[in-house]
């Protein structure tokens, strides 16, 4: 071959190279913040351990979890001279060796701490349960909190740049098993169910952590490791200090966190999260929507991701895939049918092109709760601001998400917008008509539940949605396999609508709410006494059943499964002479 075709060809692959570059920053929709060189790294480490170990048994958020024992620049190093076969892949001891030397395991940066306000029996514990047997069974679930503490190692609070894991000062609570750093919603039922075991100092602990994050990166990220820093959870913080203040009377923690939750609430209310949308009458709304600011595979599921994409042609509609991905992981209901245009293709999932209905509801609900936070504290014009957005919130919900006819409130579906100005105009066919655990989220804002004709027609819908089943809420009706499909019921739903039902002014829903959280009740005592331990997630067609699906094995621990049970035996109790089995 002679230099001018290897020229030649050298020049056609710079173009090549060149056009696909220009192409993959050309289909580049939305903000992307970069991750840390860290990640990046132990992404590296992530994919080559699982050619080496298999699929088999194998969790990629193990290795990015890890840590290093040295610098990055000497790590980097060293894991490029482990030595590779003729076709470039490493042989198992030989990265063995390597993790052994340079990277500390996944649970070495957090360390056991005793929770301070934790005693064996709390003074006034759970006074509506009479059963003893309700009540031993609450005792141990109270004592899981003792197992699930934890506080960020020196190590990690000395030298930061080693660790995945964000310094947070105060003592968290864990979800449990695989999931060992605190998360943000998951923090708000692990609060209500500390709060009932008298624990508050701990819970003021956990929301000053998630304070801090805020202030450093302008909202609460979904956990508290680098890798989480372009994606959040459903907005509940001030929801968790209202319920703090209302045991606590804490004014300084009002006062503290309030410029925090404006600062928050901020972001989920502008750029690219804010969406405005006409009514069939011509007026205009605005309404919020996930969108994680990242177009490429999770970290913590980076193996996981690249497969998933690897079914679709091309760059721009592998990272269109990332983005919805980690936008589905940043509502909570990671996976889940709701998000698929196609419910059996997990490749559709289309998170951004829809306005949920549980995340305007969350934000209404944080409208109020700032509100009353302000008022607490004499700032008026914070109360009337709030007040009013409030307001906006829950007309823009009864205008374009609510149902009359099924009683519910629906998400939306965003087309395709034919202004300068980005306005979408509302259609019928644009709601999903689908039932979802999700549609009934609304009832948990008291100005969403106070108009008993509608509470009415919620009730009913719920009742005949094919929703209810023996051990529970389901969170939907297709399964799929995924994790947040059917038959799955998942702690938070179930305490929401409960909570809602219960607070209503109807004897019916009320009596509604009372019957899903027995159902509820039993099958996490029953499941507790059949396997020693509380579950993620449980199968609400079964009592007794722990649920699964989704890409990773069914956790155990488990830190809002316990809150909820404490919180929901709070409120109704138990009598003592109902059995508490299936």
């Amino acid at each position: 071959m002679d230099k001018v075709t290897i020229f030649m060809i050298f020049i056609v692959f710079i173009l090549f190279t060149s056009m696909n570059m220009i192409k993959a920053e050309s289909c580049a929709k939305g903000p992307v913040i970069p991750t840390a060189p860290l990640v990046v790294f132990l992404e590296k480490v992530q994919e080559t351990a699982l050619q080496v170990y298999g699929h088999k048994g194998f969790d990629p958020k193990l290795f990015v979890d890890m840590s290093l024992r040295q610098n990055l620049e000497v790590t980097v190093e060293a894991f490029n001279k482990i030595p590779r076969t003729v076709n470039g892949s490493v042989l198992k001891n030989d990265l063995d060796g390597f993790i052994g030397k340079y990277l500390g395991g996944a649970d070495e940066d957090l360390v056991y701490v005793e929770p301070v306000d934790y005693v064996v029996e709390p003074e006034g514990f759970l006074p509506k349960v009479k059963n003893t047997e309700v009540r031993a069974w609450a005792l141990e679930v109270h004592s899981l909190w003792k197992n699930l503490s934890r506080k960020v190692s020196d190590h990690v609070l000395e030298k930061p740049e080693l660790y995945t894991l964000l310094p947070l000062k105060n003592p968290v609570i864990i979800p449990g098993s695989r999931f060992k750093e605190v998360y943000y919603w998951d923090s708000y039922w692990v609060i209500r169910g500390l709060l009932a075991s008298k624990m508050y100092e701990t819970a003021k602990g956990i929301v000053y952590n998630l304070i801090s994050l805020i202030d450093q990166f302008g909202y609460v990220l979904n956990g508290a490791r680098a890798y989480y820093s372009n994606r959040r959870q459903p907005p509940v913080l001030a929801a968790m200090i209202v319920e703090i203040y209302e045991r606590t009377g804490d004014l300084d923690l009002v006062t503290r966190s309030l410029p925090s939750l404006l600062k928050e609430y901020h972001f989920w209310n502008s750029g690219i999260h804010k969406v405005t949308i006409q009514d069939a009458q011509g007026s205009n709304h605005s309404l919020s929507r996930y969108y994680a600011m990242w177009n490429k595979p999770r970290p913590e599921s980076s193996t996981i991701d690249s497969e998933t994409a690897s079914k679709l042609p091309n760059i721009c509609e592998k990272r269109e895939l990332y983005r919805q991905l980690a936008s589905a992981a940043e509502s909570g209901w990671d996976f889940s049918s709701r998000w698929m245009r196609n419910k059996s293709d997990l490749t559709t999932t289309s998170t951004t092109s829809i306005l949920p209905v549980d995340l305007n509801a969350f934000l209404l609900k944080m409208e109020l709760d700032i509100a009353f936070l302000a008022n607490l504290i004499g700032e008026s014009s914070t109360v009337t601001h709030y007040t009013e957005a409030s307001q906006n919130r829950q007309k823009a919900m009864n205008s374009i998400l609510w149902n009359a006819e099924m009683g519910q409130w629906l998400d939306y579906w965003l087309g395709n917008s034919n202004t300068a100005e980005d306005i979408y105009k509302w259609d019928d066919l644009h709601q999903n008509k689908k039932s979802f655990a999700s549609n009934f989220v609304p009832l948990w804002t008291e100005t969403l539940r106070s108009d008993n004709i509608t509470t009415q027609k919620v009730v009913q819908s719920l009742r005949s949605s094919g929703l209810l089943q023996p051990a529970g809420i389901a969170m939907t009706l297709s399964k799929t396999g995924q994790q947040w499909d059917f038959p799955n019921g998942w702690a938070p739903l179930q305490h929401i609508i409960i909570e809602g039902l219960s607070r209503s002014g109807l004897v019916e829903a009320k009596a509604l709410a009372e019957d899903i959280a027995v159902r509820w009740l039993k099958t996490n005592c029953v499941t507790y006494k059949k396997t020693g331990t509380m579950h993620e997630k449980y199968d609400v067609t079964e009592c007794g059943a722990y649920g699964g699906g989704g890409e990773y094995k069914p956790q155990t621990g488990f830190g809002w499964s316990n809150g909820v049970v404490l919180a929901l035996l709070e409120e109704f109790g138990w009598p003592e002479d109902l059995k508490i089995d299936c």
